[in-house]
């Protein structure tokens, strides 16, 4: 960044006409009254903290310009690092004594500065995508009770996408295990899920709920040794973000909570819609739905050889059968079904290894 860009930004915080008197890290034995501007300002975007004087039309004033030095404790990802230091700006002067934040910025790809002091609230704009969403295809296989050669087909497709993505592999170890952590205590993971469960109900109680977080905190001191599982993943795969048009052609949307993290996070939030449908129609999974479930699960391994991912995917199943249970999601869904799912919870967490050619055993109290 030049300190132009620095001085021009200042200008649009202030309103006023500024001068760079003194930029350097903080800390430093200040050596000389001025840098020239033009000259590079290494360190920027890395976390060090600089002091900066300059004065507005006329009068002196010092500030500390700072960002987040990335990896590790929740910082892994731009946007952890946004989430932190717009909280900063808009709590900072809220607080008695608390030295006051004057902006919260942005670096550009381009290396200027952007102020977002006075957001209220972000937004994302994103390419219109035509086509229907995959829920629809099967919203009609549960209404007529038989496939079609094109779902087989679209199920393989899907099937094949996952394969393709999980290609891409990642040795950020810490990473891997954020993405385990926060599968139990983010705020739209498990915990998250069991918390948004209201008292009173028929099918799960506290205890219940209590049970499903301890055994996945078991899971997770489990999972967190598979750090060579980090791969690249959509983190929301399911027949609603998933919009078809002709045959086989899809486009995917709404990719969630990072880049990288566990295959079998996608894997099951795609494959437990079919048992979801299945319970709806037959009480277990059975008919075209089971031939579905068995056609995705039977292309990814016979293509990936993944044999392993049926000892790490029993807490991504219970979190999305946690969400497929969801009264606040699903308000209308029939109670045996809801109890099935439970059971289904339940028992996949106490398997070491799952048996695709035995869930139904898993909604056996």
């Amino acid at each position: 960044m030049q300190l132009e860009e620095l001085r021009e930004y200042l200008k649009t915080v202030y309103g006023a006409h500024v001068e760079i008197i003194y930029v350097d890290e903080l800390g430093k034995v200040k050596t000389r009254a001025k840098q020239k501007p033009g000259k590079k300002l290494k360190g920027f975007g890395y976390g060090i903290p600089y002091k900066v004087e300059f004065s507005v039309n006329g009068q002196s004033k010092s500030v500390i310009l700072q960002t987040m030095r990335p990896g590790g404790f929740g910082h892994d990802h731009f946007s952890d690092r946004a989430q932190v230091l717009l909280w900063q700006h808009s709590a900072f002067n809220r607080l008695p004594r608390h030295a006051r934040s004057v902006d919260v910025g942005a670096f550009t790809t381009t290396g200027s500065m952007k102020s977002l002091g006075d957001c209220d609230e972000f937004f994302i704009i994103t390419d219109m995508i035509r086509g229907y969403p995959y829920f629809r295809d099967l919203d009609r296989v549960r209404a007529h009770g038989r496939l079609s050669r094109l779902d087989l087909d679209r199920c393989c497709a899907l099937s094949d996408y996952l394969v393709d993505i999980h290609k891409v592999k990642s040795s950020s170890a810490g990473l891997y295990i954020r993405r385990v952590r926060d599968l139990l205590g983010h705020g739209e993971g498990i915990m998250g899920l069991a918390d948004s469960y209201p008292e009173g109900l028929e099918y799960v109680d506290e205890d219940g709920l209590c049970a499903i977080e301890k055994r996945c905190v078991e899971w997770r001191w489990k999972l967190r040794r598979k750090t060579h599982r980090l791969v690249q993943v959509h983190g929301d795969y399911h027949p609603w973000n998933i919009l078809f048009r002709a045959g086989t052609d899809f486009s995917v949307i709404d990719r969630s909570r990072g880049e990288l993290g566990e295959s079998a996070d996608d894997i099951a939030a795609m494959t437990i819609n079919y048992l979801f449908y299945s319970l709806q129609a037959y009480r277990r999974l059975d008919g075209p739905f089971e031939l579905l479930f068995d056609r995705f699960w039977s292309n990814y391994l016979d293509r990936t050889g993944d044999e392993e991912i049926l000892e790490v995917i029993q807490p991504f199943y219970a979190w999305r059968g946690l969400v497929i249970a969801s009264p606040i999601w699903y308000p209308n869904l029939p109670l045996n079904v809801r109890k099935k799912i439970f059971c289904f919870i339940r028992n996949v967490l106490k398997s070491e290894r799952f048996d695709i050619k035995s869930i139904n055993s898993y909604m056996v109290s």
